[in-house]
């Protein structure tokens, strides 16, 4: 339910700002967009590199050599 409340607050924030202001508010929403898909972004580099060290071992190693 929060959501929502959240989205009708910016929803009536928005309409009582000047049109001078608009384009500089759409500019800080989609800044925080970009904000959290890059922490994704990083957050998905970590488990990247955490999978590839369980892969990084000597048994390992050998199998893919001698395939």
């Amino acid at each position: 339910m929060q959501v929502a409340l959240a989205k009708q607050e910016v929803h009536c924030l928005v309409d009582t700002l000047p049109a001078s202001l608009l384009q500089e508010a759409a500019n800080f929403i989609k800044f925080i967009k970009i904000r959290e898909e890059r922490k994704l972004y990083k957050d998905l580099e970590a488990l990247s590199v955490s999978s590839t060290n369980f892969w990084d071992n000597e048994i390992d190693d050998e199998v893919w050599n001698n395939a």
